[in-house]
């Protein structure tokens, strides 16, 4: 008797919304390229302005969850701070987008300003890898180009997209840009060779990622799924870790600042985990109190919950 064997299923074709996506896409980035990285900042943040207002794409949940990680803050402050989340959202994604192809001197020239850049050093120089991990601050992309630019070779653990064409197009982006793209759901087959080879697995830390399991910790006092699989890539393979926000100061360019994440081990693995995940996101946050306006907040962060979570603790 034969047995049949399974194939994986072939992603489905591109639907006409994609393939309009992706032309726009495409020509957007060409034109943004003409005017140079200083404008076409500009006009991405001008532009991301108006998805706030008159737009309102997601204003609300944006206003919601400054005011729940903010309480001191007036319904102004708040409004004040949400318009300004959205340009520097704005700004990320055209920097992002016109990044490949951008010589690697010009990559290093849009970091004014390092801290902690020992750290990695000093992680490499034991050769068992190194595991970063960051959050939805700042320009998050940017900082994988300079770690790349600066000779660290890193993999980058990121989600996959419905638009196949689109994401495709965004992993040869990454990919010229000296970013090896690792997709969640092989982060657990690749991540362990990636080490070995002494390289920099960088993982953002504050979404559901696919394959990976998640933990619920305190984030702005509110429990919050987290990724856990940072935290137990470095206990698994006992390599070190660091926390890098990069994050854009009044010059427009940026800092790049790296900070250690204390590993203890006690022989209790999942308190050890647990423990992990809660100091890095404790870290975050504090990025975040400082560089309130470069935070994702257009993402739902606290959409997920234990079921037990109290009423005034749930998803603002």
């Amino acid at each position: 008797m034969s047995t049949a064997v399974s194939t994986p299923a072939a992603d489905p074709a591109p639907t006409l919304s994609h393939r309009l996506e992706y032309l726009a896409t495409r020509t957007a980035v060409f034109a943004l390229r003409l005017v140079g990285w200083r404008a076409a900042s500009w006009i991405g943040g001008r532009l991301a302005r108006l998805a706030y207002r008159p737009l309102g794409i997601r204003a609300g949940v944006v206003e919601r969850q400054i005011a729940a990680a903010f309480p001191d803050r007036t319904p102004d402050d708040v409004r004040t701070l949400a318009g300004r989340s959205y340009e520097s959202l704005g700004r990320t994604s055209i920097e992002t987008a016109i990044l490949p192809g951008t010589p690697q001197a010009e990559i290093l020239a849009r970091v004014e300003r390092v801290e902690g850049w020992e750290h990695i050093e000093a992680a490499l120089a034991k050769g068992r890898g190194i595991v970063a991990v960051t959050g939805h601050l700042g320009n998050w992309e940017l900082g994988g180009a300079y770690v790349a630019a600066r000779g660290v070779g890193i993999d980058a653990v990121v989600r996959g997209a419905a638009n196949k064409l689109f994401e495709a197009y965004v992993t040869k982006a990454r990919t010229d840009i000296g970013v090896e793209v690792v997709h969640d759901r092989d982060a657990v087959r690749r991540t362990p060779r990636a080490l070995r080879a002494n390289r920099m697995v960088a993982l953002l830390a504050d979404h559901d990622a696919l394959g990976l399991a998640s933990t619920f910790v305190p984030f702005f006092g509110r429990p919050a799924k987290t990724p856990r699989g940072p935290a137990v890539f470095a206990l698994r393979f006992e390599v070190p870790m660091v926390f890098i926000a990069i994050v854009r100061q009044p010059s427009g360019r940026y800092a790049f600042l790296v900070e250690p994440v204390e590993i203890t081990p006690t022989g209790d693995r999942e308190h050890d985990v647990d423990a992990i995940v809660l100091r890095y996101t404790q870290m975050l946050e504090e990025r975040v109190r400082e560089y309130p306006d470069q935070y994702f907040w257009q993402h739902r962060r606290w959409r997920r919950q234990p079921p037990d979570t109290p009423p005034h603790l749930r998803e603002p």
